[in-house]
């Protein structure tokens, strides 16, 4: 068996382990690098390191540093709270609403998971409250978080600029993101008529807002107000004034920590290490088997079942479906990304296709993910009320992730390629 073979063998291993089991895959695709490049094809360590992301790192250790920060000292969940609370009377435009609030406060940096997290306990209790489909809040408001996860300074941006810069692509951060919110606009549509959206406008009550309007929200300490002067200083300096990404994340989180605005050391905790070395991890093993042929390899077998008409909703899905059971940002990404201009070739598609193809592969990874087997999904599981039937919610929320992956990439392939939105 060739090295091309054997570390496409190798990847493919690593992935079924990361679907069943909650090992983590950076570390698996660190080691196997290891025996790959070195003790079978004879590389030297130094040259298998040179693949090791070193500007993604920095990227994603400063900005969840930052985040990590409006964390744990609170900020980032009375703003959450403001925000909903605001909403006032407009229940029937509840599910909407969060849509976008999610969508705002994925964009601002923290991300689709941290996202969930801060909004799944007021969601889910606010369906049993206000007696809507739990389904219908939980989907509405994921989609907005993963939505909103692809802007230039949330995680999912930054891995996806740092991988399409190897590309020889700069400057497509913000278009990947936009295509990849009209991805979740269009499954949110579809989420709000199947769900029971329309039933809800139809059926509006009045009063139905006394929970939102009695929800208890204390104003911002002086340590919390620091914190959104810090933050907003970061975005406006990173859209405005092109500031680092990483290194301004780390100047920011700084001054707030010289200012008392949190405890450092929990703050370092709070950084998500584990999916830090998912993403840097696979993608030395990635660069590796470039190298040896393995990328290629792998392109060359999703092209089979492709055309060039047809290698946009064929990826879309195959990264869809594998990121229903695995990690987006640790697996889909850092996989499928750099492997996009070897499909072209395979099929005979312009290089024109490269960034449609790499949107489609950003947003059908994430259009899944309120499976309940990935992390966004989980977390609004967790918070459903307790008298919910939480295994019927389990399955209709499988369902639907899953479903996603053919819808995803179906309105992917008809953005994308049919409609030639850039």
């Amino acid at each position: 068996m060739s090295l091309a073979a054997i570390s496409l063998a190798a990847l493919i291993a690593v992935i079924i382990v990361s679907c069943i089991s909650t090992r983590n895959i950076g570390i698996m695709a660190l080691g196997v690098a290891l025996v790959i490049g070195h003790y079978l094809g004879g590389m030297k360590v130094d040259e298998i390191l040179r693949g090791y992301p070193t500007s993604l790192f920095i990227m994603l250790a400063g900005t969840t540093f930052l985040f990590g920060i409006a964390q744990i000292n609170g900020t980032l969940e009375k703003i959450t709270k403001h925000v909903i609370k605001g909403i006032r009377g407009n229940v029937a435009l509840l599910p909407i609403l969060l849509f976008f609030i999610a969508l705002a406060i994925g964009a601002a940096g923290p991300g689709p998971t941290v996202t969930a997290a801060l909004l799944a306990p007021t969601v889910m209790l606010l369906a049993k409250e206000l007696n809507i489909n739990p389904l219908l809040l939980a989907v509405m408001a994921g989609n907005g978080g993963h939505a909103g996860g692809m802007s230039p300074i949330a995680i999912g941006g930054i891995i996806t600029t740092g991988l399409t810069a190897r590309l020889g692509l700069t400057d497509v951060s913000g278009l990947i993101w936009l295509n990849n919110v009209l991805v979740h606009l269009g499954a949110s549509i579809v989420a709000f008529f199947v769900f029971g959206g329309m039933k809800l406008l139809k059926n509006r009550q009045p009063g139905e807002s006394s929970v939102l309007a009695g929800l208890q929200v204390e104003p911002l300490n002086r340590q919390q107000g620091y914190t959104v002067i810090g933050l907003l200083v970061y975005i406006i300096g990173v859209m405005v004034f092109k500031l680092d990404i990483g290194l301004g994340a780390f100047l920011i989180g700084m001054v707030l920590i010289f200012l008392k605005a949190a405890d450092e050391d929990k703050a370092i905790k709070a950084m998500p290490w584990g999916a830090i070395l998912m993403v840097t991890g696979v993608t030395v093993m990635i660069t590796l088997m470039t190298k040896v042929g393995g990328i290629d390899l792998f392109a060359g077998l999703i092209a089979r079942f492709s055309s060039a008409s047809t290698i946009i909703p064929v990826t879309g899905f195959v990264s869809g479906l594998i990121s229903a059971y695995a990690s987006t940002t640790g697996v889909i990404l850092p996989t499928f990304v750099p492997m996009a201009p070897a499909l072209l070739e395979k099929v005979g598609a312009s290089a024109s296709e490269l960034l449609p193809l790499i949107s489609a592969i950003v947003s059908c990874g994430f259009v899944v993910d309120m499976s309940p087997l990935s992390t966004s999904g989980a977390i609004y599981l967790a918070n459903a009320h307790a008298s919910e039937d939480k295994a019927k919610l389990f399955k209709n929320m499988l369902i639907w992730g899953l479903s996603m992956a053919a819808v995803g990439a179906v309105i992917a392939w008809t953005a994308f390629s049919l409609l030639g939105i850039p």
